[in-house]
């Protein structure tokens, strides 16, 4: 396999959660005998680089996410639909390449990880020991894309991209629980309200070379659809699009791309789609309160049917003071820290393609994946300075903080996958 890493024996220790950063979010128990990680997905590989921040961000292993490769891969081309799809799949949003890893989690023993797997329309539990599958869980049309994993660790929402529908599966057995249907191709998920409510994005059709301002009526319905956690059952719609007509802002797309909640969950800051910069949304009000523009490069294409499935910006996380937004400028080639109170940026840290980034244990650090360097750079919030930067496997795109086995013994299989 292509930049392969031979894993290594995981080492032996416990990394305690950060109150601060996850108590608000996470109730479930820290698995024993487990350390706390960062998994990579490298999408074009299959793989899962797995990092561990505690240990100066050492890398400690790779999983093979796809070791049913040959079985999905006859599936295919047995079929003649889901071969267009698939194909159509990796023309498109793969960029010439197949998407085998868009989003991952561990499962709450810590044994696992649980991943996306966009050009096999599936979701899969991989045992991380062993290497093998635990379940498959196939999505509603030809293509599953980003997830979020409930407070207690419990269940898994993926987002059926082609399906226009969000699955939420019990994380354990791959069993779905229930669904609720969302606009054109929906991407984000995230739990909120102590885990009781889930947030959807849907992007729309990303894909096409429709991308000019009189083209946008192709691009289909997008909105955020917030969700009952409990019965599924849609609670609110929430289409940017008047909300940016109202401050004058008809330019911007309401295609929502990666989103954050501000501390106490009145406010969201988003990126859109062709936009290098946030909008903060008030939920309470249901109004765009502000929009930042940040630094643009001169490099960048000047058509846009060139920046990668619309995004000018894909990536952002947020301190675990909640004072600072950590942004990954994706076609820009930056990624930057961005004062909360004033929506300004700090140094602008070059990096290849950022495609996302996330929060550090102790919520000091953001990490962002740099999909054209095949690296994960550490950023300090506090500074707005790179603190380092790890290679990891072909275009790592989600980045999420979980768990693994951490006794030898469990994990001395991981040496024979390649």
């Amino acid at each position: 396999m292509k930049k392969n890493l031979w894993i290594r024996t995981l080492l032996c220790m416990t990394v305690a959660v950060s109150p601060l950063t996850l108590a608000a979010t996470s109730t479930a128990p820290i698995p024993p005998n487990s350390q706390q990680v960062f998994f990579v997905g490298n999408n074009w590989d299959g793989t899962v680089t797995v990092i561990n921040p505690a240990k100066n961000y050492q890398k400690v292993g790779v999983i093979n996410m796809v070791p049913d490769k040959k079985e999905r891969l006859t599936e295919i081309y047995l079929n003649p639909v889901k071969l267009i799809a698939y194909s159509y799949i990796r023309n498109t949003a793969g960029e010439g390449n197949d998407q085998l890893v868009d989003d991952m989690y561990s499962t709450p023993d810590g044994k696992s990880v649980v991943a996306s797997r966009p050009s096999y329309a599936d979701v899969v539990s991989i045992n991380i020991a062993t290497g093998k599958i635990n379940w498959r869980t196939p999505v509603e049309g030809f293509r599953a894309d980003h997830m979020a994993v409930s407070p207690d660790g419990q269940q898994v929402a993926v987002s059926a991209s082609s399906g226009n529908v969000v699955h939420v599966l019990d994380i354990n057995t791959g069993k779905e629980l229930g669904r609720f249907a969302t606009g054109d191709k929906p991407h984000e998920n995230i739990y909120f309200a102590n885990g009781t409510k889930i947030l959807n994005s849907a992007i729309g059709n990303v894909e096409t070379a429709m991308d000019a301002s009189w083209q946008d009526f192709t691009k289909g319905k997008r909105y955020i659809t917030i969700a009952d956690a409990q019965n599924y059952k849609v609670l609110k719609k929430i289409d940017f699009r008047p909300a940016l007509d109202a401050v004058g802002r008809k330019d911007l797309s309401n295609s929502v791309r990666p989103i954050v909640f501000s501390k106490d969950e009145s406010k969201i800051y988003a990126q859109v789609s062709f936009f290098n910069g946030l909008v903060e949304y008030d939920l309470n009000q249901d109004k765009v309160t502000r929009i930042a523009q940040l630094p643009g490069s001169t490099t960048i294409p000047s058509d846009r049917t060139k920046w990668v499935n619309d995004s000018r910006h894909h990536g952002l996380s947020i301190s675990g003071d909640g004072e600072k937004l950590c942004v990954a400028g994706t076609m820009d080639d930056y990624a930057t820290i961005v004062d909360r109170k004033t929506l300004t940026a700090a140094k602008l840290i070059a990096a290849g393609k950022p495609y996302w980034a996330t929060q550090s244990p102790d919520g000091k650090r953001c990490v962002i994946s740099e999909s054209a360097t095949d690296a994960v750079t550490v950023i300090d919030f506090a500074t707005g300075e790179k603190v380092i930067t790890v290679p990891v496997g072909n275009h790592p795109q989600r980045v999420r903080l979980g768990y693994a086995p951490a006794e030898d013994g469990a994990t001395n299989n991981l040496d024979k996958i390649k």
